[in-house]
């Protein structure tokens, strides 16, 4: 009889609304309203992210700043990377501030600030550098903004479902960043033919509903944990973080007389003080009482190969979108006859599939990850992304789009099979007090591997071309009458300014040549600034570089792809204070992964004895 009362009992607590032990009740499909309200907030920031990238060419116009001027070089980088620097140094901070304060409050400020920033940047009318100082400001807030939105929104869909549909849901999240990307690279695309304002004005209804929703609807369940912050530990991380980026973010900058910065003592000196204070934040973690970045995470397996994995993967393809968009925009769309003008927006549609692909792994890896464990399809994923990358150097630079086009279904496929598996991996690996804390850390080293991909992949790069453009672009441009002067001056330009033209969609050579296009005959001129000169002269050297990338970022999938393998077999953290639910579902899982043979959950020393009991009770219930 004391078994079938506890059992029952289970089963009815396990089957009525939550309650998280502050009198806050939720009804069984509340995990469902999570789901939709994050979703719309993941949404609004890839579109966001995507469409500002089809659109720099509007928005370099509308501002009137000439991106082939080696001192405008650090607005456009600024542009780009500044909201991925502010995001990777805040979202741990506001993880913490959330166990602390309540996950769904500061997610509710995010949505706001992130609104606030869209109307901001739409109202920018200065001109210049002027003009793009106020957008690089005011992407800083709306980076503040995502920082709040990215380091809560994963806690609390791990709040609100169960351990066992925790893949699925963030599989379903991770569509709607993909969904996000597509959106914004067709919206992006139009709008900007229009003006460039409204790429960030779109943002604005999305958010408005978004905030006022989450406002509304969403509880705190979550546990919270009231300590004090760490205030030495997020000075060190965030000066130190700041540091690297920033001399990343410069090094890929011309410097003196050398085609990168990286020999620039400015460069060399934000890295090495930004080192010199990580390592000093490491040690102030290991001495407070409540540090901001709790190391001891990091002796759960799960987390620390997840997190790891995440951070390789992020390094190896993390600039891949700004190479393929190059590649297309600057040599393969001319090529085949679209204007520069219109590059932008074609280069979105022709990358379509990789989205595809991710839209049909996602959900499906996710939702399969919850019951065989995420290390087979995480691994698998960077193994498939290894394999593709070394396609991509084998594709000529000319390639027929049907064989291209496969190949980047696949590589999209292989990224849905890493992200959502892993994702859950990583959360459910950590106890429920610590998961706003530990989704800051996760994305913390994600957009930490960003920029550094990006800055590889631009050195990598420029490097290539530096070696071969100067040569081509001199022999040809002198073949076509042009006095040896000029056209020695006009090829000696630093290579990162010609990435930079063709990923903004100009064809430098009508800017370069500038007034000597009168004093040519009218031929040479249609020749010189036609659609396939500069893109043919590109082609040889382009692709040398595009090989040692690739190589590159097949490496670091493999070493991903281990670094995954080695979380081991699923473990599932269950705290002590969680709901009886969540034991209720624990007890399932063990039974069902026990008899299959699939993988082990783990239930930690803090749970209660009678927890416990109540686990095997239901185990012998349900056998």
């Amino acid at each position: 009889m004391a078994l079938s009362t506890s059992v029952n009992k289970t089963s009815s607590k396990h089957n009525s609304p939550a309650d998280d032990g502050r009198g806050t009740v939720v009804g069984p499909r509340y995990k469902w309203l999570v789901l939709s309200n994050t979703t719309l907030g993941v949404l609004m920031a890839t579109i966001n992210a995507s469409s500002l990238i089809i659109a720099l060419p509007a928005i370099f116009r509308g501002i009137k700043l000439n991106p082939l001027n080696p001192a405008n070089f650090t607005y456009l980088l600024w542009i780009l990377m500044g909201y991925l620097l502010i995001t990777a140094v805040l979202v741990v901070t506001v993880g913490k501030i959330g166990d602390i304060y309540g996950r769904v409050r500061i997610y509710n400020i995010g949505f706001a600030v992130f609104t606030a920033g869209s109307i901001g940047l739409s109202a920018v009318w200065s001109h210049g550098s002027a003009g793009a100082l106020e957008i690089i400001i005011i992407r800083l807030v709306q980076g503040i903004g995502a920082a709040f939105l990215m380091s809560n929104s994963v806690a609390i869909i791990t709040d609100a479902f169960p351990a066992s549909q925790r893949g699925m849901a963030l599989g379903v999240n991770m569509i709607a960043a993909m969904a996000g990307s597509f959106i914004g690279l067709l919206a992006g695309g139009f709008l900007a033919t229009i003006d460039w304002r409204w790429v960030f004005l779109m943002n604005v209804p999305i958010g408005i509903i978004g905030t006022v929703w989450a406002y509304v609807s969403l509880k705190e369940i979550g546990i919270r944990t009231k300590v004090k912050l760490d205030w030495m530990g997020n000075a060190t991380f965030a000066f130190g973080l700041t540091g690297i980026l920033v001399g990343i973010t410069y090094g890929i900058r011309p410097y003196g007389g050398h085609v990168m910065g990286w020999t620039n003592p400015f460069v060399l000196g934000c890295i090495g003080s930004g080192i010199l204070l990580l390592i000093i934040f490491g040690i102030v973690e290991s001495h407070v009482a409540s540090p901001m970045f709790k190391l001891s995470l990091f002796r759960i397996r799960a987390f620390t190969a997840g997190n790891l994995a995440s951070l390789l993967a992020a390094i190896g393809r993390g600039g891949l979108m700004f190479m393929m968009i190059i590649w297309l925009q600057g040599v393969w769309l001319p090529l085949h006859g679209y204007s520069f003008s219109n590059t932008p927006l074609w280069a979105g549609i022709f990358l379509l599939p990789m989205t595809g692909g991710f839209l049909l792994s996602g959900p499906l890896s996710g939702y399969l990850s919850d019951r065989f464990g995420a290390r087979p399809f995480a691994t698998g994923g960077m193994l498939v992304a290894a394999i593709n990358f070394v396609l991509l150097t084998i594709l000529p630079v000319n390639f027929p789009y049907p064989l291209f086009a496969a190949i980047i279904f696949v590589d999209g496929l292989a990224m849905g099979m890493f992200v959502s598996p892993n994702t859950a991996g990583i959360m459910n690996s950590v106890p429920p007090e610590e998961r706003g804390a530990a989704s800051g850390m996760r994305v913390t080293f994600f957009n930490a591997g960003m920029p550094l991909s990006i800055g590889i992949f631009f050195s990598l790069m420029a490097l290539g071309l530096a070696g071969s453009v100067p040569h081509s672009l001199f022999n040809g441009l002198a073949a076509n009458g042009l006095p040896a002067q000029l056209a020695h001056q006009i090829s000696s330009g630093p290579p990162i300014g010609y990435l930079f033209s063709a990923m903004l969609g100009y064809n430098p050579l009508k800017t370069l040549l500038g007034p000597a296009l009168h004093r040519l005959p009218a031929s040479t001129v249609a020749k010189l600034t036609g659609h396939a000169f500069f893109p043919s002269l590109m082609a040889g050297p382009f692709k040398h570089g595009l090989i040692i990338i690739f190589l590159f970022a097949a490496g670091m999938s493999l070493i991903a792809a281990a670094a995954s393998w080695m979380r081991g077999e699923r473990y599932v953290h269950h705290g002590a204070a969680e709901s009886l639910a969540a034991v209720h579902d624990a007890a399932i899982l063990r039974r069902d992964t026990a008899r299959d043979g699939l993988a082990t959950v783990y239930d930690p020393a803090g749970r209660s004895d009678v927890d416990a009991a109540i686990s095997e009770e239901i185990i012998e219930s349900l056998d």
